[in-house]
């Protein structure tokens, strides 16, 4: 009975059950409530937050170009700024290129006005005092040449010329002159001046000999005194030779008597030159050995070439105590039997002589004279 009263259960059928409010749901839900409000309040402000960080990326974005520009332009103005300073440089050099130019061409104009206030000047002088002036000129020219080459050539010709000037000019007033120009030159004239010139052609000379002297007992000495010796037995001497030069051979005998007599007399020439005595003084010049006599001609070749350039110089004191040295060298190592030798002594000696300091006096009175004479105009 059961059975019919139960209704019948379809195992395919759902079971619906019923639903029933409890608190754990309510919870639940309004949890799940609030959490969608605040997952909708988070989107909000996501999306808030996107829209600000657009709006400052896109003010970013804006101050970037705008900075850009700016650096831009500045680069701009910058390249403009040195444009126009090397604009400005350019113009400033060639301004100072003009001044320059300008005041080149001002002390030009001042120069041109400074000579020609002088030709003015010079022209509106007299002829007697451009004579003056012009004989005074050559002669302090004169002076300085004199000083500068030491020889009294240059001033001897340049009063002798203002001689002549004045002579042929003929004026009483300028025999003063005159009379000075010609005492002054009678004192120049007398004056001692060594003849450089000459004297370095002498020691040219004794340089060049050097190397032809000879020591004692040298082949060179013995050369030289079998050339300045008198002929001894060679050849045709005495009355044999006068009676061979003045009679041909007759016959044979004669003939053999001549060629033996010229025979012995080559080989008594020859016994005699293996032997000769010589006086020497001072037997250290024996004693050198042949580099040693090479060393002692060069260096008698330096002491000489010394007093050369001090002569040039004109240093006098130093050529006298070259040339002292010299000579005392050339006594004592060299063969003074030989004709060379006397010859070079000679030389030295005379050169010693000239060598000596001499002033050339100043033509004060005619520079004096020609004062007064150009005041007095």
């Amino acid at each position: 009975m059961n059975d019919a009263a139960t209704p019948a259960t379809d195992p395919s059928t759902p079971v619906v059950l019923p639903v029933t409010a409890s608190p754990g749901a309510a919870f639940r839900a309004s949890r799940l409530g609030r959490a969608r409000l605040i997952a909708g309040i988070a989107l909000l402000l996501a999306l808030i937050a996107v829209g600000l960080a657009w709006r400052a990326d896109q003010r970013v974005r804006n101050v970037e170009q705008e900075l850009v520009r700016r650096q831009q332009e500045s680069a701009g103005q910058a390249s403009e700024a040195r444009l126009f300073a090397k604009q400005a440089q350019d113009s400033a050099r060639d301004a100072a290129a003009k001044v320059a130019l300008l005041e080149a061409r001002v002390a030009e104009g001042a120069l041109q006005r400074t000579q020609l206030e002088e030709l003015m000047t010079s022209l509106s002088r007299s002829r007697d005092e451009n004579l003056l002036i012009d004989i005074e000129a050559s002669i302090r020219v004169a002076g300085q040449q004199t000083a500068i080459t030491g020889s009294a050539e240059p001033l001897v010709a340049a009063l002798r010329q203002s001689d002549e000037r004045l002579a042929r000019y003929n004026q009483p007033r300028l025999e003063g002159v005159r009379r000075a120009i010609a005492r002054d030159l009678d004192r120049v004239r007398a004056a001692s001046v060594a003849d450089i010139s000459t004297l370095t052609i002498k020691l040219d000379e004794a340089i060049r000999m050097v190397d032809e002297l000879g020591l004692p007992g040298s082949a060179l000495a013995r050369s030289d005194a079998s050339r300045t010796a008198p002929v001894g037995s060679t050849g045709l001497r005495g009355p044999a030779a006068a009676v061979s030069a003045s009679a041909p051979a007759l016959d044979w005998g004669s003939n053999l008597q001549e060629t033996t007599t010229r025979v012995l007399g080559r080989a008594w020439d020859e016994v005699r030159s293996l032997v000769r005595v010589t006086r020497i003084d001072h037997p250290d010049a024996v004693l050198l050995a042949p580099e040693q006599a090479f060393f002692v001609k060069e260096n008698l070749k330096l002491r000489l070439l010394n007093a050369r350039l001090a002569l040039l110089s004109r240093q006098f004191d130093t050529a006298q105590s070259d040339l002292q040295i010299a000579q005392a060298s050339l006594d004592r190592y060299f063969d003074r039997g030989s004709r060379r030798t006397v010859l070079a002594g000679e030389l030295l000696r005379q050169v010693a002589s000239q060598a000596k300091q001499g002033g050339v006096p100043r033509p004060d009175e005619t520079l004096a004279s020609l004062t007064a004479a150009a005041a007095g105009r």
